[in-house]
């Protein structure tokens, strides 16, 4: 016999959270930091969402700059999202480890190319020793001729200021300051390249001072992958490419195919790798997945805006309520959540976090800025770009064009229009990804100052929820006014 819950479901605008008696005088004294999986802390709890109009490398570059982290979509070959995940990794560092080279045979045309590829500007001369012969710059290139040698164009290491293994950071920041130059390879006795360190990178450090990153100094990033067998090539490709955490992400994450998988993972990759997994909904969910071996669970059944299964499948749990219950059991299992879908306003990301998640994931909020893949349309004199759901029509025909070659043997469009549970849609272009950032962490600071809370544990300690009626939602929007 089918059962009826007796509790109603909750979302965020059923609730209010109750103001409670404060002493923090500013909200610069509030605390954002919080747990994005067991072992990996962010400075905000903000995570933009592994969708292929979201997140690629650029929004994660910016999403870990302001404290945060992105995660990169898996939709794209594996050898690509390895690269977007690269491109994060070497987007800042404090000590480069593995610095693009060349050889000193190569063309300059070679040299041009990869500095393209990578979009850097200058490759290390090396011998096939690994031993330091020079460098090559763009500003070295740019009028050759494509056939001439690196080796014939580059400035020789005879002129080069290096460091040794070992070189603190105000030492490089000495060096820089006196000797005028950009890059400061670093070499051990024998010659050979160890590493580098760029005066970009130093200044990046200071401009960004509550950057996301991993002990290198480099920014943090996690990636996307599937339940079949094959992504556990992409797995590993990810990990090659340095990601800090791999995401099981599928729409139904209380299922066989993600448990094994999760399992799979920690089998190969043993504590290493973090491992987040989801979307769930139910206590059951979270606990069967933190069995299986997962350091963080996704906790969200169709609350996105683009999001239709609840309609189509008529399956869900209003995201409050998945979030309460999924939190009891993150506790008991020591795994922290993350509330995926549902956020509209800082207040929602307030009320999300209170409820028990640690961290938020965020899709159409970020769709329509400068990071988000994707270029924009004009639509009635107006700004917009393209936003949708991963189970949407046109988003599942794009898979199955990157997976197989044969185009004859595909679906038909409208066969995968009964099969869709996202729509594809307009979002209104908002420009930087930082300044939405900013709005909602500084609408967060904003609630846990109402709360008396200083950081996100006193928050959920200090929470109660109130009911509100339909009319309670109105008189909390602007009302009885013409705004302007």
């Amino acid at each position: 016999m089918a059962e009826i819950l007796g509790r109603i479901g909750l979302s965020f605008d059923d609730v209010l959270l109750v103001p409670r008696r404060s002493s923090i005088r500013s909200r610069k004294e509030v605390d954002t930091r919080s747990k994005f999986t067991r072992r990996i802390w962010l400075n905000i709890p903000i995570v933009s969402a592994a969708m292929d109009t979201v997140t690629e490398s650029r929004m994660a570059i910016t999403m870990a700059r302001e404290g945060g982290i992105g995660v990169i979509h898996r939709f794209m070959p594996p050898q690509k999202q390895a690269e977007e995940v690269s491109k994060v990794k070497r987007a800042e560092n404090i000590v480069i480890e593995k610095p693009a080279t060349i050889r000193p045979e190569a063309t300059v045309k070679d040299a041009k190319d990869l500095m393209s590829f990578l979009g850097i500007s200058g490759l290390l001369v090396v011998d096939d020793h690994g031993k330091l012969l020079g460098i090559i710059t763009r500003r070295d290139v740019l009028f050759e001729d494509n056939r001439r040698l690196v080796k014939d164009c580059m400035t020789p290491r005879s002129d080069m200021i290096v460091a040794r293994e070992g070189v603190s950071l105000e030492e490089a920041r000495e060096i820089f300051r006196s000797h005028k130059i950009e890059k400061l390879p670093i070499v051990d006795d024998e010659g050979r390249l160890k590493g580098l360190i760029t005066s970009v990178d130093l200044v990046k450090r200071e401009a960004y001072p509550n950057a996301s990153r991993d002990s290198k100094g480099r920014l943090l990033v996690a990636a996307a992958v599937g339940v079949k067998e094959r992504e556990l090539e992409r797995a590993q490709l990810l990990v090659e490419a340095g990601v800090d955490a791999l995401v099981v992400d599928v729409a139904h994450g209380h299922s066989e195919m993600c448990m094994e998988m999760v399992k799979r993972l920690r089998i190969i990759y043993g504590d290493d790798e973090e491992i987040v997994a989801g979307n769930v909904a139910t206590r059951e969910g979270v606990e069967d997945l933190a069995s299986a071996g997962a350091s963080a669970v996704k906790v969200g059944i169709g609350p996105g805006s683009v999001c239709t299964t609840r309609v189509v499948a008529g399956v869900g749990v209003p995201q409050l309520t998945a979030i309460i219950e999924c939190a009891e059991a993150a506790e008991q299992m020591d795994v922290p959540i993350i509330a995926d879908g549902g956020i509209r306003e800082s207040g929602d990301v307030v009320k999300a976090l209170a409820a028990g998640a640690s961290t938020v994931m965020i899709g159409r909020l970020l769709a329509g800025t400068d990071e988000s893949p994707g270029t924009i349309v004009m639509k009635n004199g107006r700004r917009y770009k393209i936003y949708r759901g991963m189970a949407s029509m046109y988003a599942m025909l794009g898979r199955e064009f990157m997976m197989r070659d044969d185009a004859e043997a595909l679906l038909d469009a409208s066969e995968y229009s009964y099969y869709a549970e996202g729509v594809e849609a307009y979002v209104p272009y908002v420009g930087s990804a930082s300044d939405v950032v900013r709005r909602l962490v500084a609408g967060l600071r904003s609630g846990m100052s109402y709360l008396g809370a200083r950081n996100l544990d006193e928050l959920r300690r200090n929470a109660i929820f109130i009911r509100i009626s339909p009319a309670s939602v109105r008189e909390s929007y602007p009302h009885d006014v013409e705004v302007i």
